[in-house]
């Protein structure tokens, strides 16, 4: 007696070993630290924040990420001090209404730890710089279905290297106003849907004898 058995084999849901993940502005921030008179430290942030990143779950060094600031948006709790941010004084953001960063090489720096380089423009002037970025490789899924990725990156720059020199002089020798070292900080979350399945059928025939 022979007896066919048809078996149905469905891939699982998987990802590609590239993707591209959707960034969550409402989970998406920069912010910034900058000394005052030499003893006090100001911080603020930016309201309106998007990010890009193509990741490569196989080869992470060959991920690519681009983060787009609106300079207008700047805010640091005082809005006479926010108005001189904007003019041409700082930021100049009428004329140089954004502030990006677009990824040119990544190293991987440790466990989810990568070294960014890329190119910084800011007050229309675009130069190198590199961050120190933490990113979770593993998602968490979302009770919406999405599975969340999340990045911080971290990085200290030199504002006077991109042209913002604004400043006062201080009664002790070589004190200034404002400080030239940032320090920054951006959070973001992406999101990511599974692949739908393949519905990947596989006849297979058992043959089989009964014993005598």
């Amino acid at each position: 007696m022979k007896i066919a058995l048809a078996a149905l084999l469905f891939a699982a849901p998987a990802f590609p070993a590239t993707m591209d993940l959707d960034n969550d502005p409402a989970h998406t921030t920069a912010t910034f630290a900058v000394k005052h008179m030499m003893v006090n430290t100001v911080r603020g942030q930016f309201a309106k924040v998007t990010s890009t990143l193509n990741w490569d779950k196989d080869d992470p060094t060959k991920s690519a990420v681009a983060v787009k600031i609106d300079a207008a948006s700047i805010d640091t709790h005082n809005e006479k001090r926010d108005g001189h941010l904007k003019s041409p004084d700082f930021l100049d953001a009428a004329k140089c209404p954004e502030i990006t960063f677009k990824s040119t090489k990544v190293e991987k720096s440790g466990s989810d730890k990568y070294k960014v380089t890329g190119d910084l423009t800011m007050h229309c002037q675009t130069h190198p710089a590199t961050i120190d970025v933490a990113f979770t490789s593993n998602p968490i899924k979302a009770p919406w279905g999405a599975l969340v990725y999340a990045g911080s990156a971290t990085g200290n720059i030199k504002r006077s290297e991109w042209g913002l020199t604004w400043n006062k002089p201080l009664d002790q020798a070589g004190g200034m106003l404002v400080g030239d070292d940032v320090q920054f900080e951006i959070d973001a979350e992406y999101n990511a849907k599974p692949a739908a399945p393949t519905a990947k059928k596989e006849a297979a025939a058992v043959e089989s004898k009964p014993t005598k």
